[in-house]
């Protein structure tokens, strides 16, 4: 194909994406998306349409093998931090209630991700957390790998949740999941801060470990999970919709100078981040 053409066909490729843009969907409020449980909404994706993670991933490490020691002494490795400021953290993570959740990526983004100062955003998070952590499933209820906490009957960060965590699959981590694909999504949107948001992003998984609820291994595969998520929701229109509108609050609430929800100082002295 001559030069001419091949730059012609680039600049009409260029043209359709600006007008693709153009025709998104509004963005859907919070009161037209349905919940699956009080309090938690809809993701942006059927059930069918959810990445397989039965298929994703390889079986868990079996006990006795040399990767199952890696994840013994990942999780030995995390014992001697109860008690202290990123045990603190590793609990504050474990809430996955609205709008406490939500605050966990405020420092990394340097914002405050509120349904009141930045809405879009934090419907974001709301309903990828419903898409990220139902794809874990098929793979947990398949294997149905016990967790550290219930194998060496310790005490976890999250004593309240422990006889419910106790009845659900290990692997792979349902809170790894949705807390990097908050990160990809978030890094997205806010990329100026995409290095800190991951971070956190990483951090956030690995609180499981340091919480005592997970395995290594199980924190890993659930990022695996999340980056196929994050991959196939973005052919759904109603989340481009979304995401549009949440770069836009972005700038508005960086004009206004908003500070963050949370204590950055003590989350960065947790997570020992600068």
């Amino acid at each position: 194909m001559p030069i001419q053409n091949r730059l012609l066909v680039a600049l009409a490729a260029l043209a359709c994406l600006g007008a693709c843009s153009s025709q998104l969907p509004r963005p859907t409020p919070a009161s037209e998306v349905p919940e699956i449980r009080p309090g938690v909404l809809a993701g942006y994706l059927p059930r069918n349409a959810l990445p397989n993670s039965l298929t994703l991933l390889a079986a868990p490490p079996a006990s006795g093998t040399a990767a199952f020691a890696v994840d013994e002494e990942a999780y030995r490795s995390t014992r001697s931090l109860q008690g202290s400021a990123r045990w603190k953290q590793a609990s504050e993570d474990a809430v996955l209630r609205f709008p406490q959740a939500a605050a966990a990526f405020s420092c990394a983004a340097d914002l405050p991700i509120t349904e009141k100062d930045t809405p879009h955003t934090y419907l974001l998070l709301r309903r990828t957390m419903a898409d990220a952590g139902l794809a874990t499933y098929a793979a947990k209820d398949s294997y149905k790998r016990k967790r550290p906490f219930a194998t060496y009957n310790e005490p976890t960060c999250a004593p309240a949740e422990e006889a419910s965590l106790a009845k659900d699959g290990s692997y792979p981590s349902g809170h790894s999941s949705l807390g990097w694909a908050w990160a990809l999504v978030l890094a997205e949107i806010v990329p100026e801060r995409a290095d800190a948001i991951l971070k956190r992003g990483e951090a956030y998984g690995q609180s499981r470990v340091i919480c005592g609820v997970h395995w290594q291994s199980d924190v890993d595969a659930g990022r695996l999970v999340a980056a196929g998520v994050v991959a196939r929701v973005h052919a759904e229109p109603a989340f481009l919709a979304e995401v549009e509108a949440a770069r836009k609050e972005i700038r508005e609430a960086r004009s206004k100078k908003l500070a963050p929800s949370r204590d950055c100082g003590a989350e960065a002295q947790a997570l020992g981040t600068r």
